[in-house]
């Protein structure tokens, strides 16, 4: 396989091991404050280390309104996504958050930039709102650690992450069209949103300084889903088609999904089992006719 390949195929496996590595936390730990760990870190790192082309982006006054919503967009993403995997679960949190995401892109393209939402978009949205149906109706079986009780709070939260990265990859993919590289946009974005996520830190964090496993997993999700995915992620989409990268993309999701069965212990029943084939088959439908984002 070519470097790109192994790239993309790199950043969807750190990317899936971020709900495992979440469980280990201590319960005393904020699911808000991890979120806020891994943007914080990983954010100022990504700004660091491309802090040149960054500072472009941040003195282009005509790009500023669309780059503030990026970074907003990346403020809502983790304290979503990792709240939601602590009430629904690792793999409903996870699939849920990346399956909405695609479907809250094109209803943004729709509103914004007036594009028709086309037959295709009604038919994957159609299946993967029947797969989310399925999750929140039985999703989790006996001897599986999460409540069900906290699984329709859960799949709420995991569409809020979705509709969060799809703010952030529509924002910042009009700043790289007004001129800016993705390296230098992607670290202008992350680095905003690593300021106001560092409050949060601040105030909920004192759990996560507890213990030096704490963390220690804290940095792990920091560098390696974070920093180095998103490094690995915008080497791949630079040289491979949609169609590669859509279907490359569907490990992680499946990476995820794995772990929490074999390493959390969660036990999903069939109709659990079927809601996430239908979100993936869903995402699989919209995304093999969409263009790969060279925005991360």
């Amino acid at each position: 396989m070519s470097s790109a390949v192994w790239a993309l195929v790199a950043s969807c496996v750190l990317w899936g091991t971020t709900g495992t590595a979440a469980s280990f936390f201590p319960d005393a730990v904020n699911p808000l404050a991890i979120g806020a760990s891994t943007m914080t870190i990983g954010g100022a790192l990504l700004f660091a280390v491309n802090h040149r082309a960054a500072l472009r982006v941040l003195r282009d006054r005509a790009m500023r309104g669309w780059l503030l919503a990026a970074a907003a967009g990346m403020v809502a993403y983790p304290l979503a996504f990792y709240a939601s995997m602590d009430l629904a679960g690792v793999a409903i949190g996870n699939v849920v958050s990346l399956g909405s995401g695609p479907l809250f892109a094109a209803i943004l393209e729709w509103r914004v930039q007036r594009r028709r939402l086309t037959a295709r978009w009604m038919l994957s949205a159609g299946i993967a709102i029947a797969g989310m149906a399925l999750l929140v109706s039985g999703g989790h079986g006996d001897g599986s650690p999460v409540d069900p009780a906290g699984i329709p709070a859960g799949v709420a939260l995991g569409l809020l992450a979705g509709a969060g990265y799809a703010l952030f990859t529509f924002a910042s993919g009009i700043v790289i069209r007004g001129g800016h590289s993705g390296r230098g946009v992607m670290g202008a974005a992350f680095g905003l949103a690593a300021i106001p996520l560092a409050g949060v830190l601040l105030v909920l964090g004192g759990p996560l300084l507890a213990s030096a496993g704490s963390i220690g997993i804290a940095l792990y999700l920091a560098i390696g889903p974070m920093f180095l995915a998103y490094l690995f992620f915008a080497v791949g989409v630079r040289d491979l088609p949609s169609s590669t990268v859509t279907v490359i993309t569907l490990l992680e999701p499946l990476v995820a999904t794995l772990l929490a069965v074999l390493v959390v212990g969660e036990r999903l029943e069939p109709l659990g089992w079927l809601g996430l084939v239908l979100i993936l088959v869903g995402v699989t439908v919209l995304s093999s006719a969409r263009r790969p984002r060279s925005a991360v």
